[in-house]
């Protein structure tokens, strides 16, 4: 038996405003997403924002359905309707922000196992590492890849 460690690299930021302006734009178009949220039951509304290879964003936020689990997270619905439009185009990034009684969140929002899947999924498509950015009030976090959110990836073999 051996025993091994896992470490995971990222970048905090303590502002939007350290952020390059491209990480910027797609943090405050994430954050413009919410707005699109469909949460009566949660009450926790999420927006994300997908950055395509040509430079394209494509947005989406959370919608939920009274018939659990009928509804879908604003990370997938971003990604799927950005494959769905642009089928030859990598995504490159993904930002995600989340608002809790009109207000960000402090803490940065974390995409859901399913979710992370999905970014996995259109990383291994794209052929290009997909950055991942948490933007929260109080600081933002960025990955390089998904797999550093999502060690030990699934994939088809």
């Amino acid at each position: 038996m051996t025993k091994n460690v896992l470490e995971i690299e990222y970048e905090r930021y303590e502002s939007l405003n350290e952020l390059s302006v491209e990480d910027r734009e797609l943090a405050e178009a994430a954050v413009k997403a919410v707005s699109g949220a469909y949460a009566p039951y949660s009450k926790f509304n999420v927006g994300a924002a997908v950055r395509l290879s040509d430079g394209q964003i494509i947005t989406g936020a959370n919608q939920e359905n009274a018939a659990y689990p009928s509804g879908l997270c604003a990370e997938r619905t971003a990604m799927f309707y950005a494959n769905a439009n642009n089928p030859d185009k990598s995504m490159v990034s993904i930002a995600i922000a989340a608002v809790k009684d009109g207000q960000l969140c402090g803490r940065p929002a974390t995409p859901c196992g399913q979710c992370r899947q999905v970014m996995a999924e259109y990383q291994t498509k794209g052929g290009v590492p997909m950055t991942i950015l948490l933007v929260g009030a109080d600081y933002i976090l960025k990955f390089a890849r998904v797999e550093s959110v999502l060690p030990f990836i699934f994939d088809s073999l």
